[in-house]
């Protein structure tokens, strides 16, 4: 078997099935109504730039970089308020798309981890006091 994380999920399928999960989960959670709100009312460009940007992070095609150039990540999301609730929001869709989409448990959490880390960079809010 594979160590790219890409094939172990099943290559693109596998990662187009991830992101309709986790968009899905987006529209339909009443949890994540701040996340879905930073969001266009069509999610279909968002859907179609984060399959080519997972592609290219699990170790699979570099379509993202190919098409749009580096990622740079934080900076794209700087227009976006995103603090703890909306990276919390984000991983609660994120978590629930490899529940279902990635079967094997030690993949499950590496990606678990990773993605953890990614939105909490994304994060550049501070904590409310209250919070």
């Amino acid at each position: 078997m594979s160590d790219v994380p890409f094939e172990q999920i099943g290559g693109e399928p596998g990662v187009r099935a991830l992101v309709d999960d986790f968009y899905d989960r987006m529209e339909q959670l009443p949890e994540a109504a701040t996340i879905r709100a930073l969001h266009p009312p069509n999610l279909r460009g968002s859907r179609e730039k984060l399959f080519l940007f997972l592609c290219g992070w699990l170790g699979g095609p570099p379509y993202y970089v190919e098409k749009y150039g580096h990622p740079r990540l934080r900076a794209r999301h700087l227009p976006f308020s995103i603090g703890v609730p909306e990276r919390d929001q984000w991983l609660l869709c994120m978590r629930g798309a490899l529940a279902v989409c990635v079967a094997d448990p030690t993949l499950r959490a590496a990606l678990d981890g990773a993605f953890e880390r990614l939105a909490d960079h994304m994060r550049n809010r501070e904590p409310d006091a209250s919070t």
